[in-house]
């Protein structure tokens, strides 16, 4: 596929082309890791490779086929995978970026708020509590009774007491208040979990693997406090490290204090090896599409003059070059150039003084029939004749 000339002839749209599906496929391994979706996303990418392999050797029958059921599959995946699709899309939130959303900056109630959960911890009263933070989570939770007002040690322990009718369900905290009480969580599709995790457990990791939202979990078997983020769940053992993550759940730390050049160095080294594979996957699948695409090149090809009459000499241009642009497919465009490409100029019609003739697609010379002349600059040349002098 003449893979030395396609890199040779990268363009700067083909690197953030690469560079753009390498940061996609980074991120949907990130969303889709440890889910049922995930299984399938790595079966789509083996029948995606068969299907590449199969028509870069022109197997007719099984590139039909296989053209035919990626349309099936497009809507059994709608179909099935809808949540995780939604999941995706709601994740790609612009707000996060510009940073449109309101943070509590106000955090005197934290120190009690966190030795209120500890003290439920010890009795084995279990809670779940969910920090807001950029996304809005009302779409992803269920029922729920509005209740405004402060995370106060005697409104937690009046919610999540066995015999109030709004301990089994999630708390929601807003901007640093109270907002919801009892509602229900989207439980957790990961495979492997530990057996001892509770519904609490399952359902806040449930909802940190859809939203960037931060839940606390108090276990009423092992009175035992864990925290879930972005599909992770920490297990908490003092009142130090719970007030850390409370605070930054509030009211995330400012990246103000970091330098451009130290936040884009945190980008490339987190997670490296993962985000090298990420490239190294989309650029081998570029490679092996990259041939396919259509190309257009453009040149400056020498004129070769053929057929000057006997007597006859050319005085201008000595060295005529003319500009062509040829499309084609890259596997074919991409290896023309000077040596393999030229005009021919039959002047064996030509006559004494200026001589002006048109340069037509059918005096270039191409090293095959794969690719077409779009466009000839200029489209005809002067040429200046004399008659050479003879010496007896």
């Amino acid at each position: 596929m003449h893979l030395f000339t396609i890199i040779a002839n990268l363009r700067f749209q083909d690197v953030l082309d690469i560079l753009f599906l390498t940061v996609v496929v980074y991120h949907l391994y990130l969303w889709f890791w440890g889910t049922k979706a995930f299984k399938a996303l790595v079966g789509l990418l083996a029948l995606g490779i068969v299907f590449t392999v199969a028509r870069f050797w022109g197997l007719f029958l099984t590139t039909w086929v296989f053209q035919i059921l990626w349309q099936v599959l497009v809507v059994l995946i709608i179909i099935l995978f809808q949540s995780e699709i939604r999941q995706v899309l709601e994740r790609v939130n612009p707000l996060q970026v510009i940073g449109l959303r309101v943070f509590s900056k106000s955090a005197d109630w934290v120190p009690d708020f966190v030795k209120t959960l500890f003290s439920l911890a010890e009795r084995n009263i279990g809670a779940l509590i969910i920090f807001e933070r950029m996304d809005r989570v009302e779409e992803l939770i269920t029922g729920g009774v509005p209740l405004e007002g402060e995370p106060s040690p005697q409104v937690l322990m009046s919610i999540f007491q066995k015999e109030s009718p709004l301990h089994d369900g999630a708390l929601l905290i807003r901007r640093g208040r109270i907002t919801k009480v009892a509602c229900y969580l989207p439980l957790s599709s990961a495979e492997g979990l530990p057996k001892e995790w509770s519904t609490r457990h399952r359902a806040a990791l449930g909802l940190s693997e859809r939203c960037d939202a931060w839940i606390v979990v108090v276990s009423e078997e092992r009175g035992e406090i864990s925290l879930a983020r972005s599909g992770q769940m920490i297990h908490v053992t003092n009142l130090l490290q719970l007030s850390k993550l409370v605070q930054e759940a509030i009211a995330p730390p400012s990246p103000t204090g970091t330098t451009w050049w130290e936040r884009v160095r945190a980008l490339m080294v987190r997670r490296w090896p993962l985000k090298i594979g990420a490239l190294g996957l989309v650029s081998l699948f570029w490679l092996l599409l990259a041939g396919q695409q259509n190309f257009e090149v453009t040149l400056k090809v020498p004129v070769e003059i053929k057929n000057v009459p006997s007597k006859m000499e050319v005085l201008e241009p000595l060295n005529p070059e003319v500009q062509i642009t040829v499309r084609g497919l890259r596997k074919d465009a991409g290896t023309l150039n000077k040596r393999n490409v030229h005009v021919e100029m039959d002047l064996s019609m030509a006559g004494f003084g200026n001589r002006v003739f048109r340069i037509t697609r059918d005096q270039i010379v191409l090293p095959d029939d794969r690719v077409n002349v779009v466009r000839i600059a200029p489209s005809q040349m002067e040429f200046k004749l004399r008659k050479t002098s003879s010496t007896d």
